[in-house]
């Protein structure tokens, strides 16, 4: 059987592919040139809304209120959207099959799409306490959060365990959000975590002693320093307690896992260079085979800031990359150049009242300053990070638009800093009066 031949096909159905879709169809591509395949049954949506406002008890988000490319300011991408501009929409999906020097990829219902230009988008998926064999990980309501089928199963067992007692294993973006959300659906909320302290891969220790202490104040229970090593279940099969490696047993109603993911790049396995545990790309997201691209999750690229190969896992890379992909294909088809991609590492997140934003690398000596009591009525604090006597990153809690710019703008021009006492004293006065 033929395929259905496209110019341009985006492979996954996350917000890098929704991006990339309207980028297209701001630079003109023609109906019936472009189709996105993604295994979800739903047009792209904002993934951060999942672990956020989707679990809100009052006045949660729900489809269509956060497709794409809202979470930017954006115009809202409803799926009459797509057919308006001529963008076919393949939901419900799954290759199984990529053959990148042929350009054909193949569904798990053996339908053969062909194309000139693909871009990845495939994302990442969660890392699975069954995966590695874990005693009673199979157990019912032992949850992950990726996708929206993901979030609908949390909310229908947050709602069948009212009161319930919730263990969050994780210590990172997923576990404290979380933990945050089942907080808010009045929960007994315990997190557990093998690190010293938690988000190690971001958080300084004094960065981290703040969350926890407020986290503490909300009545969640934090546990550190050792692992689930199981779990017990009852006649149905629902769990009903996390074995802990120290040798304690938690009684738990729901437990939901967030301990990272893997960029989904096992399909391309042995057709295209990688690097980092991704596809590697140039500053443009071009691939080893001409013709394919990959952005978000799954590329490791040029940080010219740096100048280092890197992959980042999040959404503002996510988005940018997809547009900057685009933006490159179109201007290889038209002879034009275009400047290589040139990221600024930003992450943020919130849960309960707070919210911080991060911006550059976290290497060096640091330096906190500001308001870090979790028991302040309005706290705010931020933390610089020092190295070669440059600022290479700046995190502030509890920032205004104009200062979380501030910190933005140190990271990239990364302005002298030779006194360490001196910078603690200015605080975020170092960042805002910075010309």
């Amino acid at each position: 059987m033929a395929g259905i031949h496209y110019k341009y096909l985006i492979l996954g159905g996350g917000v890098a592919a929704g991006y990339a879709a309207r980028e297209f169809a701001k630079l003109g591509v023609g109906a019936g040139k472009l189709a996105i395949i993604s295994k979800e049954g739903v047009a792209p949506y904002e993934r951060p809304a999942l672990s956020k406002a989707y679990l809100f008890p009052q006045g949660a988000a729900r489809l269509p209120g956060f497709h794409v490319c809202v979470g930017s300011g954006g115009e809202r991408l409803l799926p009459e959207w797509y057919s308006e501009k001529g963008i076919d929409l393949i939901l419900s999906t799954e290759i199984v099959k990529a053959e990148l020097s042929e350009k054909t990829l193949t569904s798990a219902a053996g339908a053969t799409f062909t194309f000139d230009n693909l871009v990845i988008a495939t994302g990442s998926s969660v890392i699975r306490l069954t995966d590695f064999g874990v005693e009673g990980a199979d157990a019912n309501n032992i949850l992950y959060l990726r996708e929206i089928d993901d979030a609908d199963k949390l909310v229908e067992v947050i709602q069948s365990k009212k009161n319930g007692k919730a263990v969050i294993v994780g210590g990172g973006y997923i576990g404290l959000e979380l933990g945050a959300a089942l907080k808010l659906n009045d929960l007994d909320v315990t997190m557990v975590y093998p690190e010293p302290w938690c988000m190690p891969r971001l958080f300084t220790a004094g960065i981290a002693a703040f969350y926890e202490g407020y986290y503490a104040k909300k009545g969640i229970n934090i546990i550190k320093g050792t692992v689930a090593v199981g779990f017990n279940s009852d006649a149905n099969g629902d769990v009903t307690a996390v074995k802990l490696k120290d040798g304690r047993v938690l009684d738990a109603d729901i437990v939901v896992v967030g301990v990272g993911g893997r960029p989904l790049t096992t399909l391309f396995k042995g057709q295209v260079d990688e690097e980092k545990g991704g596809i590697k790309t140039d500053g443009f997201f071009k691939t080893s085979v001409p013709g394919v691209y990959a952005v978000g999750d799954v590329a490791t690229f040029p940080l010219k800031l740096y100048n280092e190969l890197r992959r980042v896992e999040h959404v503002d890379h996510s988005r940018k990359s997809a547009e900057h992909a685009v933006k490159a294909i179109k201007a290889a088809e038209e002879g034009i150049t275009i400047e290589e991609y040139d990221y600024l590492p930003y992450f943020y997140s919130r849960a309960f009242d707070l919210s911080w934003q991060f911006y550059g690398d976290n290497v060096g000596d640091t330096v906190l300053f500001g308001d870090s009591d979790p028991s302040s009525a309005k706290p705010k604090f931020g933390s610089y990070w020092i190295k070669d006597g440059k600022v290479f990153g700046a995190f502030l809690e509890g920032g205004a638009p104009e200062e979380n710019k501030a910190i933005a703008k140190v990271a990239r021009l990364q302005p002298p800093a030779a006194d360490v006492d001196q910078l603690k004293n200015e605080g975020l006065s170092f960042a805002t009066k910075l010309e």
